[in-house]
């Protein structure tokens, strides 16, 4: 079955979570490990971040909102004259997940006494962005399909981080059923990326981007947000 075939949307999420979701549910470490990641995201953070949880699924909830956006812009974006094999299935069923996303942390949201605030900044995914080749063809495609996997690649450690230690069950709960998602989603953009040229150069930029993304997340402030750093603490 291919990857496009396997994102299906579930009727609720705790009865039926997302077909990649049950292919790797209980992996936990193993997945982590095996994410290219080179920052690891320090037990701290999630200290941190669980100190104001209203304000952690806000931010959560923005980002899928813009993961969403994400995946329907690049739907129009396939290198010409066509898109490859599957490009608008893929890309719209990855926005239908980022949209069921939403729905499902906006829901825990408001029964926390919490509501979506209209303004959001995430000052790791603009400073990833500001490394997209721009105006350069099928390099600006590759290194926006990268950009979104590195994202999608470090919401799932974190999802993967709070799902396993997080003191608080019904957060735990969430992560542990959205952290699959993620990593299907994660493999979906570098293997589009790394269709687009030759293997020693999309290998080359991939590695380059891993180093600036480990770099960028390291420096974060420190904030109840998905993709914040641990500050000075």
């Amino acid at each position: 079955m291919g990857v496009a075939a396997s994102l299906v949307r579930p009727t609720h999420w705790k009865a039926r979570p997302l077909v990649l979701e049950s292919l790797f549910m209980g992996m936990g470490n193993a997945l982590r490990n095996a994410l290219p990641l080179r920052y690891g995201t320090p037990h701290m953070w999630m200290e941190l971040v669980l100190r104001a949880p209203l304000l952690l699924l806000n931010d959560h909830a923005h980002l899928e909102k813009k993961a969403a956006t994400n995946a329907l812009e690049l739907l129009g974006r396939w290198p010409d004259p066509t898109p490859p094999d599957q490009w608008v299935q893929i890309m719209t069923a990855v926005a239908r997940d980022e949209c069921e996303h939403l729905a499902i942390v906006t829901r825990l949201l408001a029964r926390r006494g919490g509501r979506l605030t209209k303004y959001h900044r995430n000052p790791y995914a603009t400073a990833l962005r500001r490394n997209v080749r721009l105006g350069r063809g099928t390099e600006e495609l590759m290194d926006r399909l990268f950009v979104s996997a590195l994202i999608e690649a470090r919401s799932c450690e974190r999802f993967l981080l709070l799902g396993e230690y997080s003191p608080d069950q019904e957060l735990a709960n969430l992560y542990r059923s959205l952290h699959a998602s993620e990593a299907g989603h994660y493999r979906v953009f570098v293997d589009l990326a790394k269709d687009l040229g030759p293997a020693s150069g999309v290998e080359a930029r991939w590695s380059e981007l891993l180093d600036l993304e480990a770099a960028i997340i390291a420096q974060q402030p420190q904030y109840p947000g998905m993709h914040s750093g641990v500050g000075n603490e």
